[in-house]
């Protein structure tokens, strides 16, 4: 049976950009390959990283404090020459919007798809606000940004 989605570890062919160890780049879908290819091979990504930073946040669920790791940080020189930290996380479309709601979905997807929704809501407002109060930039990419049709 083929696997849902692909993992493995990236390897550098620039790793001099990389921050973090070269050798435990993690990807853990065919949508992160490709941006790990993108920073690698940009001449405008300075710097990157894959799973670097973390910041806390409250999960909606049990009301404690977890840790979230986002995709990558990377530095980036603009088209006007100045330096930009982003901070990027990879997601389907789906989970980066409300969930729609039918008749014909069962209960327990509707509750898997809100709680997902939810959670990813309240990891990216804290990271949001950790990068505004750092002077950052935060980005959510979807298959829609890395002109992907699924």
């Amino acid at each position: 049976m083929p696997r849902a989605y692909y993992q493995g570890k990236y390897k550098l062919k620039h790793p001099e950009k990389y921050v973090g160890d070269p050798n435990n780049i993690i990807f853990r879908s065919s949508w992160e390959i490709r941006f790990n290819v993108f920073c690698d091979t940009n001449p405008n990504v300075i710097q990157w990283g894959s799973e670097e930073i973390c910041v806390n946040y409250i999960k909606p669920t049990d009301g404690q404090v977890h840790r979230y790791f986002p995709d990558y940080i990377m530095k980036i020189k603009t088209r006007d020459g100045n330096i930009e930290t982003w901070v990027v996380e990879i997601k389907p479309y789906s989970q980066s919007v409300p969930p729609v709601i039918t008749p014909r979905k069962h209960k327990k997807t509707i509750l898997e798809e809100q709680t997902t929704f939810l959670i990813n809501q309240a990891k990216w407002k804290a990271m949001k606000a950790y990068c505004d109060k750092v002077g950052w930039k935060f980005k959510v990419i979807t298959e829609k940004e890395l002109g992907l049709k699924v």
